[in-house]
């Protein structure tokens, strides 16, 4: 009888020959140290205890730690970023537990892929053992592949872990994420890039050839992803300098990490958020600083001209009335110039906005008072503000008593311009900043007229 395999050949990943749970932990170092084995293969961690940046899931009282202490696993969904552990903690997590470790990558697997992992894990279940099903990139299945999990998810027959780079919340379907906990995975922070260069520099044998600034540069570049990070640190484990690098001549020799951003996904929303409270809260350089985030994210430099100008009439209002109209300028300057020119003039905006005084009192109002109109259905205005072209019009009293406020005293002839079938009511409230001030002093000195001349 032929010796049985114990490693997986193309196209049994789900057959009687993959590899037990442990496989990668049982590997030798030299094999793991091979000489053509990428780097961040090389470093990946052979215990959970030995994974960077996630303290939070996997120290003494992390939500995994916990969860393998009582022997209660659960089908998780591990949201995170690129390059901050998720296929190794799916793995450790499988051998912590003494399941067996099979994945899935949504991106090249369909539904007969599927029907086979979850037949051989019911082969699996009555042979007495477990399985964890690591699906990476799974918010890549429709609805209808990610509603074939949950009998497989509820009966037990496996332990689902899905990797997602995508907000759940908007990615899976609400039946799936009622099944699973999700775990944010954090981005890796300045501590934990350190941490893979110091063991970058163990597992080589040799020192990074940078300056303490070159240094900072490179965990900056990788932008908290660590399978970037030590690509990055072979390819300068690759050059002959003679002397540390610095920043500089690291830019110049490495390319920095592209921005993560996507237009019509999560981090779209989360940067313009960022926008917008920033200028709420009056910090002209947080604001400035989102902006130029989405910009260098290809964001559509009109769809931030947009929501500016909606912070304008939303978030300034009265308060600085000049806010509006600099908004529609700055709009008009960068569709004249162009980028880069007419993006200064965007600048320009946030700066003002950012600095400009508050008050959404105009924005409140406007809700008020279109409950108060839909609650007063067709109510008619009173009489006296009609006007009256006809005869007929004259005679059954429109018009009449009408007072024109010019021939008043101060102008102001204190009338009743609601229906008559309703009381009185204040919707604007101004504040008493920016040029609101000067609009409360006159709605106040107005106020106390009308109720002279009405008394």
């Amino acid at each position: 009888m032929a010796a049985r395999r114990t490693t997986p050949m193309a196209g049994d990943l789900f057959g009687e020959d993959a590899p037990p749970p442990n496989f990668d932990a049982a590997m030798s170092a030299s094999a793991r140290s091979a000489p053509n084995q990428p780097l961040a293969d090389r470093l990946r961690p052979n215990r959970l205890e030995d994974v960077v940046g996630q303290g939070h899931l996997l120290g003494p009282d992390g939500s995994l730690t916990r969860m393998l202490e009582r022997g209660s696993l659960a089908s998780l969904i591990l949201w995170g970023g690129p390059g901050v552990g998720k296929t190794t903690i799916a793995r450790l997590l499988a051998q912590a537990a003494g399941l067996k470790f099979v994945q899935l990558s949504a991106v090249f697997s369909g539904v007969a892929d599927l029907k086979k992992a979850f037949e051989n894990a019911r082969r699996q279940a009555e042979a007495g053992g477990g399985t964890l099903l690591f699906v990476d990139e799974i918010h890549r299945f429709n609805r209808a592949q990610q509603d074939g999990f949950l009998p497989v998810v509820e009966d037990g027959t496996i332990v689902l872990v899905g990797a997602t780079t995508e907000n759940p919340s908007f990615a899976l379907n609400s039946a799936l994420l009622s099944r699973c906990q999700v775990m944010v995975l954090n981005r890796l922070d300045d501590s934990a890039m350190e941490a893979l260069l110091v063991r970058a520099e163990e597992e080589t044998g040799r020192p990074l050839p940078l300056t303490e600034e070159g240094r900072a540069t490179l965990r900056a570049m990788a932008d908290g992803d660590g399978r970037y990070l030590l690509n990055m640190v072979e390819q300068l484990l690759s050059l002959k300098t003679e002397q540390p690098l610095d920043a500089q001549a690291l830019a110049r020799l490495l390319a920095k990490r592209a921005v993560l951003y996507d237009r019509d996904r999560e981090e779209h929303y989360n940067l313009i958020s960022a926008l917008h409270k920033s200028l709420r809260g009056s910090d002209p350089d947080a604001a400035l600083y989102w902006f130029a985030r989405m910009l260098e994210g290809g964001e559509d430099p009109r769809y931030l001209a947009r929501r500016l100008t909606r912070f304008a009439a939303e978030d300034v209002g009265m308060a600085d009335p000049h806010a509006l109209p600099l908004a529609i300028a700055a709009w008009e300057t960068y569709e004249r110039l162009g980028s880069p020119e007419g993006e200064l003039a965007l600048a320009q905006l946030v700066v003002h906005l950012a600095t400009a005084p508050k008050s959404n009192a105009v924005y409140k109002a406007y809700g008020a008072v279109r409950r108060a109109a839909k609650a007063t259905g067709s109510l008619m205005p009173p009489a006296h503000i009609l006007n009256a072209p006809t005869r007929l019009m004259q005679d059954i009293g429109y018009g009449k008593g009408y007072e024109y406020d010019h021939d008043a005293e101060e102008g102001f002839s204190g009338q009743n311009y609601f229906p008559d079938g309703m009381k009185r009511q204040t919707f604007y409230n101004p504040t008493g900043r920016g040029y609101e001030r000067e609009v409360r002093h006159r709605l106040e000195t107005w106020a106390r007229l009308r109720d002279r001349r009405q008394s």
